[in-house]
Order: structure tokens, then C-alpha cells, then sequence
């Protein structure tokens, strides 16, 4: 009797919160993203005119080549495009890296606009080829279009803006590009280090990462502005397998390959990285919920009921929602013998990671290296790098970014999330505690596959916006 007194008035707490949860609901007012992008017609020509000639100037980097001169050649366009940029601000070229300094009345907030002139090589048949830069149909086709050539060209035009109104900045504006971001290379680092050596400590550094996103999750209507405040850390291990080799006609039950079958079942059945809903994911999900129908407004609503839930239902709903939540691992690359008829004496599995603060670096590779040696296999760790310290989504700077985003697309909600891909932003934390990663460019799904994919395009309408945003921040910071 007393155990059924003790789950009827657990049912009954349950009940009660619920309905607690559900009152809650009902009060919150539910709100509509109210933004949508305004024609310019001449505006947008002439930018997308710039932008298409940085298109059609071929940047792809590479692991472990500078290309300087390639990058060289880019920047003379640059200097054609802009050239009052080029006249009156300090530049300093590293490498094939940018670097230009606009001197303000002050310089205790600097602030840094970056993005990067390189591109991830154009494989595959186009609709327009990668690098012609067509403007057809109110779209910039080509590589770098999207990313992020379209972030370069609207900070620099930004500043040809202000220069030709003859305004001068409270605070130091620095134009940074890297010339290795997509291969995560030296550039942005070495930027970094000239940014030290004078002793620049940034206020905001703005890179790329979020967006303007069209329906950024099932269920919600409209655009909103996503701004990266958490990077995830990336790794790549190295799996490895051995035996004696031998013919392929007398296979044993565990030749390598076999070995690296059933590791990468039993870590993909039971993972073993911990699904947190850490405070990033919290904002953002909290942030999205009033803009959602019913059911995301009555479980995203009230966290304080429904995340234990969440947590547990989520990774198993969206891979894009688990990789939110915990470190995910993802085979990549895999080597085995010569021949076909040839049993390996080697045989490897490449896994990369996306590592979460929650579980990073150390005690994820610990986690999968635990795992291979219950299989007789060792992991080699190729490279690391640790998950980035958050931005603070209340902080000063990023109340800036609320507010020129509040001037410049009025009714567009902001949205702070967890990046789970990388920029040079990483690099910058050094020497900054905000770096805002947000491109205020709309992205929709089209836009989403492109970039890295085939067909990558932008709509011209973002490109206006896009200028107004970076000559707001610039004009607000003081």
C-alpha cells in the first residue's frame, strides 16, 4: 500500500508539473520572424559585379603549400576593386594573409572583420562553372560565392563606403583574410601573431559560421539570425589492425578489416561520448522555441522539465541534434591490402572527431582508444585541437552584434548556437574573448549544399545587408 501511495503521488507531481509546463506555454506569446530581404536593385549589381570578379580569381589553398603568389594576384584585383581601402588604410600582406589597419579615434575596442580569400577546389559537373562568376537570375554562381568571398567583399565595400564619406571610426577597424582557412593552415595564426606583436586585443573579432538561416530546424518559419558562439574542437584518429596477412582463399574469423567491422559497429551501437545539453544549445533551443509551432514551444519552452527527455531522445531523432550535444566521431578514410585476393597484414580506419567542451579532447580519445583495445587494436592520434572557450550571449560585445542586427534587419530574431564545423576564428581567441562567428548573408538550404558541394551560389539580395551590417558595427563600436 505504501509503495502505491508513493507512485500515485509521483504521478501526481508529474501531472502537476506538466500542467505547470503547459500554463507556462499558453502565457509565452508566440512570436513570427518577422525579416525578410528588401530589393535593391542598383546596390545589388554593383556588388555582385565585385563579387563575381573574386569569384571568377581561382584561390584554392592547399595542405601544406602557401601559394603565395597565387594569393598575390587576388590582392591586386582586390586593390582594383577597392581602392580607397587600399590608399588610406595600413596594409600588411603575410604570406599570401591580409592585413589592414583603419586607424580610429581610440583604440581600446578594436574590432576585427575576418574572412578568407581561399576555396575548397570545384570537382564535379556545375549548372555554371566554378569559376565564371555568372550572375544570372538574380545569383552569383561559383566557388567562394558563398564562402565566404561574399563576407571579404562586403567588409571591404563597407569601408570603401565610409571612406568616400569621409567618416573616421571611434575605435581601430582591422580587415583580416587568411589565405588557409579551408585547409587549416598558417594564415590565420600568423595574423594573430602580428596582431600580438603590436599588442591588439580585440573587442569583437566577427568571422564567419552562422548566418541569416532560412528554416533552420523543422518546424520554424523564416529567417533568423544564427550567430556561432561555441566551436567545437576537431581531431583525426588513426585505427589500426595488424596480422600476418596470408591468402584470401583460408580467411580466419578476424583478419584486420573484420577487426575494424566490428570495432567501428560496436562504437557506432553503443558510443561512448556523453550527450550534454550545455548552456550554448540551451540559449539557442530556448531562444528558437517561441518562433515554433505548439510542440516546440511547450518542450524547448520549459528546459527546466523536458532536458533530461531531450537529451535522450534527440541524438537518436537528428544527427544534426546529437552533434549539438556530444562529441560525435565519423569514419572517414580506409586502407587495407594491395590485392584482391590478398589478406592485410595492415589494415586502417580514419575516424574525425567533433569534440564538445563537455568531453573534449583528452577523455574523447581516451573513450575511443578504450574501445579499439577491447578489439587488439591501437589508435593513433594524427592531429587535435580542443573545442573553443564560449562567447558569452550576454556579454557586451554580443549585445553590440544584437543591436546593429536589430538596425539593419528589423524583425529578424537572434539565435546563438554551437558551430559544428571550423573557422580561423579558433586562432583569434588568443588574443579576443568574443569571437562572433556570423556572416550576414542569408543562407538557405540551396546555399547549405553548395558550399563545399556542387553548384555553389548567392542570392544578390544579400549583399546590401550585408554591407550595412559591417558599416553599423563599425559605426556603433565606441
Amino acid at each position: 500500500m505504501i509503495v502505491l501511495y508513493i507512485v500515485l503521488g509521483l504521478l501526481g507531481l508529474l501531472v502537476l508539473l506538466l500542467l505547470a509546463a503547459l500554463v507556462k506555454t499558453l502565457l509565452t506569446p508566440a512570436k513570427t520572424s518577422e525579416w525578410t530581404p528588401k530589393k535593391d536593385p542598383e546596390r545589388e549589381q554593383e556588388y555582385a559585379k565585385k563579387l563575381s570578379e573574386m569569384v571568377k580569381y581561382e584561390t584554392v589553398s592547399a595542405k601544406g603549400e602557401i601559394r603565395r603568389e597565387k594569393f598575390l594576384g587576388f590582392h591586386k584585383l582586390l586593390a582594383e576593386l577597392f581602392p580607397l581601402v587600399h590608399e588610406k588604410l595600413e596594409k600588411t600582406e603575410i604570406d599570401g594573409a591580409l592585413l589592414f589597419c583603419w586607424k580610429g579615434k581610440r583604440h581600446d575596442k578594436p574590432v576585427v572583420l575576418l574572412g578568407h580569400q581561399d576555396v575548397v577546389p570545384a570537382e564535379g559537373t556545375w549548372e555554371h562553372e566554378p569559376f565564371s562568376g555568372d550572375i544570372e537570375n538574380g545569383r552569383i554562381w561559383g566557388r567562394g560565392s558563398a564562402d565566404t568571398k561574399c563576407s571579404v567583399m562586403s567588409f571591404f565595400q563597407a569601408v570603401e563606403d565610409l571612406l568616400k564619406e569621409g567618416f573616421v571610426p571611434e575605435q581601430d577597424v582591422y580587415l583580416a583574410s587568411s589565405n588557409t582557412e579551408e585547409v587549416a593552415g598558417e594564415g590565420g595564426p600568423k595574423i594573430v601573431r602580428e596582431l600580438k606583436r603590436r599588442g591588439v586585443q580585440p573587442f569583437i573579432v566577427n568571422d564567419e559560421g552562422g548566418s541569416i538561416v532560412t528554416e533552420p530546424m523543422a518546424g520554424l518559419k523564416g529567417n533568423y539570425a544564427m550567430i556561432g558562439v561555441l566551436e567545437k574542437g576537431q581531431g583525426n584518429l588513426r585505427i589500426i589492425a595488424r596480422s600476418n596477412g596470408g591468402h584470401s582463399s583460408f580467411p580466419p574469423k578476424n583478419s584486420p578489416i573484420v577487426l575494424l567491422s566490428k570495432f567501428l559497429t560496436d562504437l557506432t551501437k553503443h558510443s561512448p561520448m556523453k550527450t550534454r545539453m550545455n548552456t550554448q544549445a540551451k540559449e539557442m533551443f530556448e531562444n528558437m522555441a517561441p518562433y515554433g509551432p505548439f510542440w516546440m514551444r511547450y518542450l524547448f519552452g520549459n528546459l527546466w522539465l523536458f532536458k533530461p527527455l531531450l537529451e535522450k531522445l534527440m541524438p537518436s531523432i537528428s544527427s544534426q541534434a546529437a552533434a549539438l550535444l556530444h562529441t560525435t566521431v565519423a569514419p572517414t578514410m580506409q586502407t587495407g591490402s594491395d590485392g584482391c585476393n590478398v589478406l592485410p597484414q595492415e589494415a586502417t580506419l580514419t575516424l574525425n572527431l567533433r569534440y564538445i567542451p563537455h568531453q573534449n579532447v583528452d577523455e574523447s580519445n581516451a573513450a575511443v582508444r578504450a574501445r579499439a583495445e577491447k578489439f587488439g587494436l591501437q589508435a593513433e592520434v594524427i592531429d587535435a585541437y580542443p573545442a573553443c572557450a564560449p562567447v558569452d550571449a550576454h556579454s557586451e560585445a554580443f549585445g553590440l552584434v544584437e543591436e546593429v542586427i536589430r538596425e539593419v534587419f528589423p524583425g529578424l530574431p537572434v539565435v546563438p548556437y554551437v558551430m559544428t564545423g571550423g573557422t580561423d576564428a579558433r586562432f583569434f581567441q588568443e588574443i579576443c574573448d568574443a569571437c562572433i562567428r556570423f556572416s550576414p548573408v542569408v543562407y538557405g538550404p540551396a546555399q547549405m549544399k553548395g558550399m563545399h558541394g556542387l553548384n555553389e551560389y548567392l542570392d544578390t539580395y544579400s549583399l546590401p545587408g550585408a554591407v550595412d551590417y559591417y558599416k553599423a558595427l563599425i559605426r556603433r563600436n565606441k
